[in-house]
């Protein structure tokens, strides 16, 4: 058996020499649309990495400036105003200098706790009552006494006194 000789017809070799370039031709259609893809899918994960990078610093410079809110936020936890107010002071009749005079004095009295941490206040707030329970006011010839009707400790500590008759 022998191979017949089709390699001298020349529609045989228009054939052959057809499927040689059509395969060559596809063969640089298929390298050049897998490189197209390639370049794609490689910007695409640069870019994609370069993203992840930026995210990274960027949350690490969030967690930096939540680690100093957080320490500013201790820190600004701390007394920063006194507010006193009587609140009975019609049924003495008294004049409202008097009263005013009164508030400043209770406030000049426990002014050292301006600027201590709330902790702090809070565990002292028995002293802080007694300071003011414990002195007594005089307006008019007559003796009063003050009495903690109620005591709010925040960033503002803000006290409620009713004023009484000394016995």
């Amino acid at each position: 058996m022998r191979i017949p000789p089709y390699y001298r017809q020349p529609s045989w070799q228009r054939f052959f020499a057809g499927m040689v370039i059509g395969g060559a031709i596809s063969w640089c259609i298929f390298i050049y649309i897998f490189g197209v893809w390639q370049e794609k899918h490689t910007a695409l994960i640069d870019k994609q990495s370069e993203e992840i990078v930026d995210l990274q610093e960027e949350k690490k410079i969030w967690q930096e400036e939540y680690k100093e809110i957080n320490k500013r936020t201790i820190e600004q936890l701390t007394i920063q105003k006194i507010n006193i107010k009587i609140t009975n002071w019609e049924k003495y009749k008294l004049d409202l200098l008097s009263v005013s005079e009164i508030e400043d004095s209770v406030k000049d009295d426990i002014s050292m706790m301006i600027a201590k941490d709330i902790e702090t206040v809070y565990k002292s707030k028995e002293l802080i009552k007694k300071i003011i329970q414990n002195k007594p006011v005089k307006i008019n010839d007559k003796r009063y006494k003050l009495k903690v009707k109620e005591m709010v400790i925040f960033t503002t500590l803000s006290i409620q006194l009713e004023i009484e008759f000394e016995q």
